[in-house]
C-alpha cells in the first residue's frame, strides 16, 4: 500500500510571509468573506484568477488596506512563485518603460494571480501575529511539539519563518480554517462553516499544494500534494471520488493529519543531520565555534539550504554550487567580513555586528533583523529590515526596500561594486539594472513611520567597493553605473587626489625630505587602517597555514 509522506513547504514562508504582523482586516474573517466575493464575481476577474485591479478594489475598498500595502503583498506572491528568469527580465524592462503612475498601472493591470493560492498565502502571514503572552512573558503558550535546535543548540523557535516546526505546527492548528477558506460556497453553512457533508474540490487541494508537498513510501522525488492525493491507494484513504472530482471534508482533513511529518529539507533536518561545512577557521583564544551546514539531500523541486553561524573575526568568502539557487540564514557573526559570490534564492541575516555582507543577485527576498553596524551590499529583488541599529545597505533592488518596526540610523546608498559573474548572475536569477527604487525605502510599519529614521548616505561619505578576489567573468564595472551625484563625488575625490600628487611632485623635496614624507604618509595610512577596521579585513584576506586552510565546497 502506497504510503504519502507531506511535510509543509518551507519556501512559502521564508520568501513569502512578511516579517510583521499582518493588518486585522487580513485574518481569518475577512478571508472568509473575500473568498466568497471572488467567487461570485468569477466573471469579472476575480476567479480563478485574481487580476491586479480586482485585489486593488478589494484589499483598499473593503479591507482599508493601503494601495501600497495591496500591491505590496501582490508582487510578494509573485516572488514566491517560480517565473522563470526571461519573464522576470520582461517585467523590469517593461515596469523601467513606465514614465508615469498612470503607465505603470496599466501594466500591473495585466497582472493575475491563482485566487485560492493567493488566499492561503495571505492567510499564512497570520504566522508572524504576535503573541500577546509571548510578547510579555518572552515564550509562547504551553505546547507538546519539540522545538527545533539552533546552531548555538539553543531553541530556534523565535523565527517562526524559518522554523519548520511552527510551520507544520501552524498548519496543523489552522488546517480547518484554511480547507474551509478553499470551499465552494455551497459546501458552506450558514455561518461560513464546513459541514460533514462537505466536499473538497480537487481545484482546492490543488491551491493546497502551495503550501504543502511530499513522496509515497521512501521514494526520493518530491511530489506536490494534488499529485498524491490521487496517487494509487491514496483515494482510498482520503475519500476522492472520481464521478464528483472531490474529496470528503471529514476524510481529507484526516488524512492530511496523519500524513504531515517534519520537512526532510527544512531547517532542523538541516542542522540535525545535514552536512557540516568547513568554510570558516575556527578563531583561537575564543569560545565561538563557526558552524555552517548545509541539505544532504538535494532534489530539483526544494530550494538547498545554507546555515552560518557565530564566524568571528575573519574573511570568509565563496562563490559555490552548493550556494546556487540556497536559502541562506547567516545568524551571530560578529567583526566579519562575508562574501557569498553566488546566485542565491534568498538571504535571512540575524543577531550580526560590526559586518560586512557582500552577496550575488539574491531572486527573492534579503531580510536583516536584529544586527547592529552592519554593511550589506546586494543585488537583490526584495530588501527588508527590522529592528536594526546604525547599519548601511548598498542595493540595487527594483522594489521599494521595507523599513519594517524597530529601526534606528538606517542608510541607504546605490549598490557599489562588482565581481566578474555578478551581470551572469543577475541574469540566472532575472534581475535587471532598471528600475532600481534603493532610495525609495517603504515604511510598513505603524510604529516606524517616522522617516528620521533612515537617511539617504550623503555623497561626500561614498565609497566605491572592491571585491579583492579574482574570479573569470565578464563585468568589468558596477551594472547600471551610479547615480550622478554619487558620481560626481568620486570624481571630485579622484581629481583632488590627482592635484595633492602633483602638488608633492612639484614641491621639490630632497631625498630624505620625500623619505619622511613617505614615512609620515604610510604611518597616517595605518592608523586610518586600524580607525576603520580596514586592517582586521586585509590581514583576514592573508591564506591560512595548510593545516587551517578553508575546505572547499
Amino acid at each position: 500500500m502506497a504510503a504519502a509522506r507531506l511535510w509543509v513547504k518551507t519556501e512559502p514562508f521564508v520568501v513569502g510571509v512578511l516579517p510583521a504582523p499582518p493588518p486585522a482586516r487580513l485574518g481569518p474573517h475577512y478571508l472568509r468573506k473575500m473568498s466568497a466575493y471572488c467567487r461570485a464575481r468569477a466573471g469579472e476577474g476575480c476567479f480563478p484568477r485574481l487580476s491586479w485591479p480586482r485585489w486593488r478594489h478589494i484589499a483598499c475598498g473593503k479591507l482599508q488596506l493601503d494601495r501600497g500595502l495591496a500591491w505590496l503583498y501582490f508582487e510578494l506572491f509573485h516572488s514566491v512563485l517560480r517565473p522563470d528568469p526571461p519573464r522576470r527580465l520582461e517585467w523590469a524592462e517593461a515596469e523601467a518603460a513606465c514614465g508615469s503612475a498612470e503607465e505603470l498601472e496599466r501594466e500591473r493591470s495585466k497582472l493575475s494571480v491563482d485566487t485560492l493560492q493567493f488566499l492561503l498565502f495571505l492567510y499564512i502571514q497570520q504566522v508572524s501575529k504576535v503573541s500577546l503572552r509571548r510578547s510579555l512573558i518572552g515564550e509562547e503558550w504551553p505546547s507538546p511539539r519539540t522545538k527545533s535546535p539552533s546552531l548555538s543548540g539553543k531553541s530556534a523557535s523565535e523565527n517562526k519563518i524559518w522554523n519548520d516546526q511552527d510551520h507544520r505546527a501552524f498548519v496543523q492548528s489552522h488546517l480547518l480554517e484554511m480547507l474551509e477558506l478553499l470551499l465552494e460556497p455551497e459546501q458552506l453553512s450558514a455561518s461560513s462553516h464546513s459541514t460533514h457533508t462537505s466536499l473538497v474540490s480537487y481545484e482546492a487541494v490543488c491551491a493546497l499544494s502551495f503550501l504543502i508537498e511530499g513522496t509515497v513510501n521512501k521514494s526520493r522525488a518530491v511530489h506536490p500534494l494534488h499529485e498524491l492525493a490521487l496517487w494509487q491507494s491514496c483515494p482510498g484513504q482520503n475519500g476522492y471520488s472520481k464521478v464528483s472530482r472531490a474529496f470528503p471534508f471529514p476524510k481529507l482533513e484526516s488524512w492530511l493529519r496523519s500524513c504531515l511529518m517534519t520537512n526532510p529539507f527544512g531547517m532542523t533536518a538541516c542542522l540535525k543531520s545535514g552536512k557540516k561545512l568547513a568554510w570558516a577557521q575556527q578563531v583561537e583564544g575564543t569560545t565561538r565555534r563557526a558552524k555552517i551546514a548545509c541539505n544532504t539531500r538535494v532534489v530539483p523541486e526544494v530550494f538547498p539550504m545554507v546555515i552560518m553561524s557565530q564566524v568571528y573575526k575573519q574573511t570568509l568568502a565563496k562563490s559555490s554550487d552548493t550556494l546556487v539557487g540556497a536559502h541562506v540564514r547567516i545568524h551571530r557573526c560578529n567583526e566579519s567580513f562575508i562574501y557569498l559570490l553566488s546566485p542565491l534564492r534568498s538571504v535571512t541575516i540575524e543577531k550580526c555586528r560590526n559586518s560586512t555582507f557582500v552577496l550575488g543577485p539574491v531572486q527573492a527576498s534579503v531580510h536583516v533583523h536584529s544586527c547592529d553596524n552592519i554593511k550589506v551590499i546586494v543585488v537583490c529583488h526584495r530588501l527588508s529590515l527590522s529592528s536594526t541599529a546604525g547599519c548601511t545597505f548598498y542595493t540595487l533592488t527594483p522594489t521599494q526596500p521595507l523599513i519594517l518596526s524597530g529601526n534606528q540610523a538606517v542608510s541607504f546608498a546605490p549598490f557599489h561594486t562588482h565581481y566578474p559573474m555578478l551581470e551572469d548572475h543577475m541574469a540566472q536569477v532575472g534581475l535587471a539594472t532598471l528600475p532600481n527604487y534603493w532610495d525609495s525605502p517603504m515604511l510598513v510599519c505603524k510604529e516606524s513611520s517616522d522617516m528620521s529614521v533612515f537617511r539617504l548616505l550623503p555623497p561626500s561619505d561614498f565609497y566605491t567597493f572592491v571585491i579583492p578576489f579574482e574570479m573569470e567573468g565578464d563585468t568589468m564595472e558596477t551594472p547600471g553605473g551610479l547615480p550622478h551625484a554619487y558620481q560626481k563625488a568620486l570624481s571630485q575625490r579622484e581629481q583632488n587626489v590627482q592635484i595633492w600628487q602633483k602638488t608633492v611632485k612639484e614641491a621639490g623635496l630632497t631625498k630624505d625630505q620625500r623619505k619622511q614624507f613617505q614615512i609620515l604618509v604610510e604611518t597616517k595610512f595605518y592608523e586610518w587602517l586600524v580607525q576603520t577596521g580596514n586592517r582586521q579585513q586585509l590581514d583576514s584576506l592573508v591564506p591560512p597555514a595548510v593545516g587551517s586552510k578553508q575546505a572547499a565546497g
